[in-house]
């Protein structure tokens, strides 16, 4: 089963410096971290912020090109979580016809915020990792109060969070 979720936060790993994705469901009770690249970590802040680049990138061309073809992003899901490598797919249609595309989260999701398409997760995946109760996190700024970021992070254990291969 799979539930819908979105974007809550998107942060540094205060340790390694990796940004981490984080989704929540939503009713706000669960969240699941995602460590992300740098480059996607860029694609997918520009876009939450709005930003216009001068020429298209990475994530912009394909949603032109899906546009173009008049092909539509249906949904975006969070399938699976093995060997620390988190799996997706995306759902498009074209010509009446579905198609399941294997993505890395980071650039499903991407492409999720340009086409609002809706992002689900595997029920599956978030019992894979453990639950972070987001009353403790819910009205915390990253930009403004990293250090408290850093003090929830810290507190954690690593079962909480664990390492995850990009």
């Amino acid at each position: 089963m799979f539930k819908e979720m979105k974007i809550s936060r998107l942060i540094l790993d205060p340790v390694t410096n990796t940004p981490i994705l984080i989704l929540k469901d939503l009713e706000d009770e669960t969240a699941l971290p995602i460590w992300i690249g740098l480059l996607e970590a860029s694609a997918i802040a520009l876009e939450l912020e709005k930003a216009q680049p001068q020429r298209p990138m990475t994530h912009d061309l394909l949603k032109n090109i899906l546009n173009s073809l008049k092909a539509q992003v249906v949904k975006v899901e969070v399938t699976d979580l093995r060997d620390s490598t988190f799996y997706a797919l995306i759902y498009l249609t074209l010509d009446g016809k579905t198609f399941k595309i294997d993505a890395r989260p980071s650039d499903a999701i991407a492409i999720a915020l340009r086409t609002a398409a809706r992002i689900y997760v595997d029920e599956k995946v978030i019992k894979k990792l453990s639950k972070v109760n987001l009353e403790n996190i819910k009205d915390i700024d990253h930009a403004d109060k990293s250090s408290e970021w850093q003090d929830l992070l810290e507190e954690m254990s690593p079962e909480d969070f664990g390492k995850y291969k990009m």
